[in-house]
């Protein structure tokens, strides 16, 4: 019996050691949680304002460019997965590459051949084990993304989109991440990134122009032109979009993982009560063995005295 209480000594001791662990890793995913939702909402007015001018300009301008204008022959898509660097994050890491799967088989049976990029290591692991080409990954900025980490990936997706499939690149991008909502709500989804889709306002009078989505736009003029105003905004706007799809992916990331370190603090809290409970029962067992050795003993010395 004294084996059996050493050994759930030992567990308890384990897993309390463990829920040490696990509710840290809460605090610090709560502490950083919160500095991803202020650089979300941070980046928001800039985005917004870019998105904007770039609206503005293509639908003033009625300038077909080359990051606005369908191709005819689309023969293959770039699909950037955005996913952690590191676990312990519950099911967030399988949800975006189960949502990421989702999109390569849809495009696949469209007839278009996928190139992969990859953001986070564990994305990267997910396909370099199952011995899938991966065309470009970036790792270690997972938790913490800035404006020149979604430069650099813009500007090698952008390379990629120009060169076209017939120059060896792509012709459609796709990014795949987590949109933050809430501390309990993010849910994995993807977007076509390039070509842009611009829908043509009508005519409107005096010196307005409504967008798309029922904005009024006032009348530019463009200088020197507005090929050369959509060549300096446009790549801009993509690492925009790109930044804020990582900021995104970032905040959802930390509230997984606050999530899933809870559950793991509840969860030990269970099994610490679990080894407590049947230590004690391993212990009154013991005794209870010891007081029937007790009792037979003086049974036994009993009846040998009446015996004499």
């Amino acid at each position: 019996m004294g084996a059996q209480q050493r050994v759930f000594k030992a567990k308890i001791s384990s897993t309390s050691s463990l829920r040490k662990i696990f509710k840290a890793m809460e605090l610090i995913a709560a502490s950083r949680i919160q500095k991803a939702i202020a650089r979300v909402k941070g980046s928001t007015p800039y985005a917004q304002a870019l998105t904007r001018a770039v609206s503005a300009v293509a639908t003033l301008s009625n300038v077909d460019h080359v990051l606005t204008t369908e191709r005819e022959d689309v023969r293959s898509a770039a699909v950037v997965v955005m996913g952690p660097d590191r676990g312990f994050a519950g099911a967030y890491s399988s949800n975006v590459i189960k949502q990421a799967e989702e999109l390569v088989e849809l495009l696949q049976a469209e007839g278009k051949q996928v190139k992969l990029y990859t953001v986070g290591r564990k994305p990267e692991t997910y396909y370099t084990f199952r011995d899938r080409a991966i065309e470009r990954s970036w790792t270690g900025i997972s938790e913490t993304p800035t404006y020149e980490d979604a430069r650099e990936i813009g500007q090698t997706l952008l390379g990629s989109f120009e060169a076209g499939s017939a120059g060896g690149g792509v012709d459609e991008l796709y990014l795949v991440f987590t949109r933050f909502k809430s501390s309990v709500a993010y849910d994995p989804e993807y977007l076509r990134l390039l070509p842009l889709e611009v829908v043509d306002a009508p005519e409107a009078p005096g010196n307005q122009a409504p967008a798309a989505g029922g904005e009024v736009f006032p009348l530019y003029e463009f200088e020197p032109s507005s090929e050369a105003v959509l060549d300096a905004l446009l790549p801009k706007y993509i690492e925009s979009r790109i930044l804020a799809a990582l900021l995104n992916a970032s905040a959802s990331e930390q509230a997984a993982r606050q999530q899933a370190m809870n559950t793991a603090v509840d969860n030990a809290d269970e099994l610490i009560k679990t080894y407590t409970r049947l230590a004690n029962n391993a212990r009154q067992a013991e005794i209870t063995a010891e007081i029937s050795e007790i009792v037979g003993g003086a049974d036994a010395l009993a009846s040998s005295g009446v015996a004499d």
